[in-house]
């Protein structure tokens, strides 16, 4: 299955859920936010979320600072 992360292309396996790809994108454990397709996949639903072939997907990892 073929998907945009971040605004690049990226082959993943068919089925993959967004917790899925946050562990092979090195994110797990990370807080972040997810949005597919414009919009946000709450946390909650990461763990169900199947991703579909060309979806685009953007994650955004808070960085903190003082």
């Amino acid at each position: 299955m073929h998907i945009t992360l971040n605004g690049h292309p990226q082959d993943c396996a068919d089925d993959l859920t967004v917790t899925q790809l946050l562990n092979e994108a090195g994110y797990a454990g990370r807080r972040v936010a997810v949005e597919v397709n414009h919009e946000i996949v709450p946390r909650s639903q990461h763990s169900a979320y199947a991703l579909r072939n060309g979806d685009k997907v953007e994650i955004v990892h808070a960085i903190g600072g003082g």
